[in-house]
């Protein structure tokens, strides 16, 4: 190997240390399981770590090299993927609070013109009562000159009485329901406020990881990329042949609903196009965002990110799955795929990658989930 490929392998290889200090130095994601943290001998710093103080480097890689640089990518974008979740929920909660602040603001609005309205009939009978002087009922009866009239105004003077102490009643709890508007509408904002700051966060953790892994597989020439794409599809199909050797394809014979059909027939027809954090559709997917929009084109909405899919769906056992149910990956539930049959999946794998097809047990399998069992 000439000095420059070894130069740009110490590199990667400083790379993938400095990284791991990235990922011990970020806050903590909204997920149910955090990330395994780093290993305490990391540098302090990226800054303070050098080509020099990276571990030495053969005449050629092993793939004991590259197969750290593989852990490392994996790690990177898992991490990705878990602030991809926390960013899509601060998302999707921001929109339901936008959405109910304008609900809010709508009965406001009639709230006040109601309140107007008993306003200015309140002044009217105010106004009313000042024109007959303001005299008790004894004094007008005496000084009228036909008592059998007075007494039929009396008794509408009674009933006008009445009414207004209802518009009063109705006064005050208009006034009283607009103030609680006020407040929940106030709370909202404040939700929808720290959903924005949230997902300023996830955003920043997100951009930071894959910013990091792009710089390392900068730093690999051509054929140590093609020797990284081969362990990695190895470690797929590891993972796949022990997940099918341990024989639950057999078990698995369940043929898919009519949703089911529609939703692998979406999901079909995204294949190839590219991974993008955040995006649903429809030309780009991040992995929850190809499960929703897919089931969601089979009539039957879904919950938006992968988390949620887990908690809110319902669970079935591997072997009893069927196609368009959702395989749901990794302990903290942070990858989700759509299952097609025959030990098969369509997935957004990360980015970088386009949606593709791939084995049901090239990664670690938290387990299924239903979303249009009965």
């Amino acid at each position: 190997m000439g000095t420059g490929k070894r130069g740009l392998l110490a590199a990667a290889v400083t790379v993938v240390c400095a990284v791991t200090v990235l990922g011990a130095s970020g806050t903590a994601y909204a997920s149910p399981t955090p990330s395994k943290s780093p290993s305490p001998s990391a540098s302090k710093s990226p800054a303070a770590t050098s080509t020099a103080s990276a571990p030495s480097v053969p005449s050629a890689p092993s793939n004991k090299d590259l197969e750290a640089v593989r852990k490392k990518l994996d790690e990177l974008y898992h991490e990705a993927a878990v602030a991809t979740d926390a960013y899509n929920a601060a998302q999707e909660r921001a929109d339901q609070q936008s959405a109910q602040i304008v609900e809010l603001a709508k009965v406001i609005v009639k709230g006040q013109a109601k309140l107007d309205d008993l306003k200015n009939r309140a002044g009217a009978a105010a106004r009313a009562q000042y024109r007959t002087g303001g005299l008790p009922p004894e004094a007008q009866l005496m000084l009228s000159d036909n008592p059998g009239e007075f007494l039929d105004g009396a008794g509408r003077v009674i009933q006008g009485e009445r009414a207004t102490k209802g518009l009063l009643r109705e006064l005050t709890q208009t006034q009283q329901d607009l103030k609680q508007y006020a407040a929940d509408a106030s709370d909202q904002w404040q939700k929808l406020e720290a959903n924005r700051k949230a997902k300023a966060s996830a955003k920043k953790q997100i951009q930071q990881r894959i910013k990091a892994a792009e710089q390392l597989e900068s730093r690999l020439e051509k054929a140590e990329k093609e020797r990284l794409a081969k362990l990695e599809q190895e470690a797929a199909n590891k993972a796949q042949t022990a997940w099918l050797d341990s024989g639950v394809l057999k078990d698995i014979t369940s043929k898919a609903s009519e949703q089911g059909k529609k939703a692998v027939e979406f999901a079909t027809k995204q294949l190839g196009k590219p991974y993008v954090w955040g995006a649903e559709g429809p030309d780009s997917y991040d992995c929850s965002g190809l499960t929703s929009q897919g089931w969601a084109a089979a009539g039957h909405p879904i919950p938006r990110t992968s988390q949620e899919q887990w908690k809110q769906l319902k669970h079935v056992a591997v072997q009893d799955m069927r196609p368009g149910d959702l395989i749901i990956y990794f302990s903290d539930a942070s990858h989700v795929a759509m299952y097609i049959g025959g030990g098969a999946i369509i997935h957004a794998p990360r980015p970088g990658r386009t949606v593709t097809l791939a084995g049901a047990g090239s990664m670690p399998i938290l387990g299924v989930v239903r979303p249009d069992a009965s």
